[in-house]
């Protein structure tokens, strides 16, 4: 054997003892996946993966091999934690949403758009009400799994969140005959989840409503908490009430015809949910390509938390509204934009300077806006007619440091200020 046939045939054994250790290393990644799924402790630890780095490139005494080596490593550990990841995100299919006798499930299932009726009571009439945004194969799918099925289509966007609109469902619902025992089924995204689930509390005093979301959006935040509302004279919201589905389903193959623009600005939410509660989900959209399953269950777990324990939104609720009292604001004026676009704006200016530094970037990276041209007239206007605003001010949430927030009370002066020093600073 040559010199070469002998090097080469120490390497393929080299090759062969870390293929060995490689299988040994994702088994033990396997068994603290489960310690941590045990223990309620996130999959991704930021401290011990730079410690693990560290010691990669310390251990290394050529210098010459250490980028080498710590790609080496950074590659390992990514892999370890995606396989963490799919392994607890495989067992965590149904999220219950505990509220007594309006306690229902969350189920986050690829394909289950197919299996619809296994997991809703489609046995009866069914009002599905989706949008023209909405690829027409998503209703017609459900529709093949209902008794008797009768199809809506709004038209996309805000404006469909109309007493005009309501009217049409309530017409509808009374022309075909709906009684208590019937149900409507929204197909598509926070718009239509809006208005079927307020049409639904409204016919004979409330019927079921089943929920199936479409965009990130929807999924990651308007699917779950109830809310439902209705737009007039352009104040975003005015119109609502504050009633839970009896299921809601979520199959993540929907997005792949939602383009990458509404995708991003639906991921805002969830970075809303990390910024003002949860650390280290925020941490995950630093990460490059995090695993969107890994999103939407950490943030979908966040809205659930802080639902259970203030479902009227008295108090702890009202951190969802971070972003939304100032992103209202820019709604009314920049109807082009989406609505997790205006968020994202609208919670730059209520950060700490800290915070804002972490949060740009990762804005940037999702593709979201982080100046707008405004009218701050109008945007004080907006303001004093926000749903937030109470007899001392404007309820607001602020974000000094990544997973903290503070609720307080102010002058809706003090907001027009905050957005005029914003765009000041940044213009």
């Amino acid at each position: 054997m040559d010199s070469l046939e002998a090097l080469r045939s120490e390497l393929d054994g080299l090759d062969t003892q870390l293929g060995a250790l490689f299988e040994r290393r994702l088994g033990l990644a396997k068994e603290i996946a489960a310690v941590k799924r045990a223990q309620g402790l996130p999959v991704y630890d930021p401290a011990r993966e730079q410690a693990v780095l560290q010691r990669a490139v310390g251990e290394t005494k050529d210098s010459a091999l250490r980028e080498y080596r710590l790609a080496f490593a950074k590659q390992n550990v990514a892999l370890c934690r995606e396989y963490q990841f799919s392994l607890l995100q495989s067992e965590k299919t149904v999220l219950p949403i505990r509220l007594g006798e309006r306690s229902y499930d969350v189920i986050l299932r690829p394909g289950c758009l197919q299996r619809a009726g296994e997991y809703l009571d489609l046995r009866r009439r069914v009002l599905i009400v989706t949008d023209s945004g909405v690829p027409a194969q998503y209703a017609a799918c459900v529709a093949k799994q209902c008794a008797r099925p009768i199809v809506v289509t709004v038209p996309q966007g805000e404006k469909s969140k109309s007493l005009a609109c309501f009217e049409r469902l309530q017409r509808t619902l009374l022309e075909h005959g709906f009684t208590r025992g019937d149900c409507i089924v929204a197909v598509g995204g926070g718009v239509v989840g809006d208005l079927a689930g307020f049409a639904a509390a409204c016919w004979l005093r409330g019927i079921d409503c089943y929920l199936i979301p479409t965009t990130t959006l929807a999924m990651t935040d308007a699917s779950v908490g109830g809310k439902t509302a209705l737009n007039l004279d352009g104040i975003k919201n005015a119109v609502g009430a504050i009633v839970q589905p009896k299921r809601v389903l979520i199959d993540p193959e929907t997005l792949s015809t939602l383009p990458q623009r509404q995708r991003a600005a639906g991921l805002a939410e969830a970075v809303k949910m990390g910024m003002t509660s949860d650390a280290a989900l925020f941490s995950l959209f630093e990460q490059p390509d995090p695993p969107f399953s890994a999103l939407l269950w950490r943030a979908l777990s966040v809205k659930k938390e802080i639902v259970e324990r203030d479902e009227r939104e008295q108090g702890l609720r009202r951190v969802l509204n971070f972003g939304h009292t100032l992103g209202h604001a820019i709604e009314a004026q920049h109807p082009e934009l989406y609505h997790g676009e205006c968020v994202a704006l609208g919670m730059l200016p209520m950060c700490g300077e800290k915070a804002r530094a972490r949060l740009l970037p990762v804005l940037r990276r999702l593709g979201l806006p982080t100046q707008v041209d405004l009218d701050e007239e109008r945007a004080y206007r907006a303001l004093l007619h926000d749903k937030k605003t109470v007899e001392n001010g404007v309820c607001a949430v602020f974000v000094e440091e990544i997973g903290t927030n503070c609720i307080k009370t102010v002058p809706p002066e003090a907001l027009r200020q905050r957005l005029a020093d914003y765009r000041r600073e940044t213009g």
